[in-house]
């Protein structure tokens, strides 16, 4: 049994004493009742670990810390997935250095219970419990929430909302070679976790991308997603983010080369993700569709021919015009 309303708070930290502070009092500033933090440390080495075990000591029975080496930020939060409270009806994931607007938790929870009971578009959510992993969870669907966010800097102080997107419905076909879910303001709920964890074969977590476009794809093939445009974290800007946002069109275009020159070669980084999901759910999905663009993009395109043959029959996309061209030229250039 679920406890009615619990949200499981899914933090990875490291070397984050300088701002964990706020990021905490304002999880625990929240309206919204009751909340329960999980906290993996990723190894720190400054005085992380010890203001947090301040913090448990101010929260009684509401911050678990798990204390780990240094493995990085997608194990770190694999782990945390791996080590949730199943007793818990939601989860979010939180980034150590941000800051939770107030309404944060109430607005993700208002959007899941709304879609995870509604019975009026249809889709294709299997249930992947241990006892049963044959049949289709009826109840509740997994359902995914993610937001803007309030780009700040090192001070809080606001520049611009980012990402300020999606253009188009948030999709299995977006996801397969597109990111929207931007990590620190993703919410879940009991059904998804479910399906992302109860698999029949263990997920080979080096063929993601990362943690949430993982849950981005996985969801949006088998429950629903939503992109909430109203910010609900204020997304903390400086020179120790692992991930951040980009405030304007110079950082977004020396983003996009930084990756290109990060991943050049013959990685197929997108493809390698497809084919892990396909790998791990391809024998659970139904819908034909779905299915035929998952294989098509999984396939060898050896030449040119074979290229332009694939991109007659895509429907994936990403979520602007520009964006949409460049992956397009990507396919036929060889570099997906």
């Amino acid at each position: 049994m679920h406890t009615p309303g619990t949200l499981q708070v899914l933090m990875s930290t490291y070397n984050g004493a300088k701002y964990i502070s706020a990021q905490l009092d304002s999880i625990f500033s929240q309206p919204y009742k009751p909340i329960h933090i999980l906290i993996r440390d990723d190894g720190s080495s400054d005085e992380t670990i010890s203001i947090i075990e301040k913090y448990q000591t101010h929260y009684p029975n509401r911050i678990k810390l798990l204390k780990g080496a240094n493995i990085g930020v997608i194990p770190s939060f694999w782990s945390l997935l791996q080590h949730a409270d199943r007793q818990a009806a939601y989860y979010s994931f939180c980034d150590q250095d941000d800051v939770w607007m107030t309404h944060k938790v109430e607005t993700s929870v208002r959007l899941l219970q709304s879609l995870e009971t509604d019975k009026q578009q249809p889709t294709h959510a299997t249930s992947f419990d241990e006892d049963n992993n044959d049949g289709f969870r009826q109840k509740f669907i997994p359902t995914l929430v993610c937001t803007d966010t309030q780009l700040t800097d090192g001070d809080l102080n606001p520049t611009v909302i980012w990402p300020g997107m999606p253009h188009l419905k948030p999709s299995f076909y977006n996801a397969l070679i597109q990111n929207i879910a931007v990590g620190a303001t993703v919410s879940f709920n009991a059904e998804a976790l479910a399906l992302l964890m109860d698999t029949k074969q263990k997920v080979n977590i080096s063929a993601i991308q990362m943690h949430d476009w993982w849950a981005y794809l996985v969801i949006s093939c088998f429950g629903k997603v939503h992109f909430e445009h109203q910010p609900t974290i204020y997304y903390r800007q400086h020179g120790g983010n692992a991930v951040g946002g980009e405030a304007n069109a110079y950082q977004k275009i020396k983003k996009k080369w930084n990756s290109f020159l990060k991943h050049r070669g013959d990685k197929k980084l997108l493809v390698q993700q497809a084919k892990e999901f396909y790998r791990i759910y391809g024998s659970q999905m139904t819908d034909a569709q779905m299915i035929d663009q998952l294989e098509k993009f999984i396939a060898p395109r050896t030449n040119l021919r074979a290229r332009f043959r694939y991109l007659r029959t895509c429907k994936l996309f990403r979520q602007s015009l520009t964006e949409q061209l460049l992956f397009r030229v990507l396919i036929l250039v060889g570099y997906i």
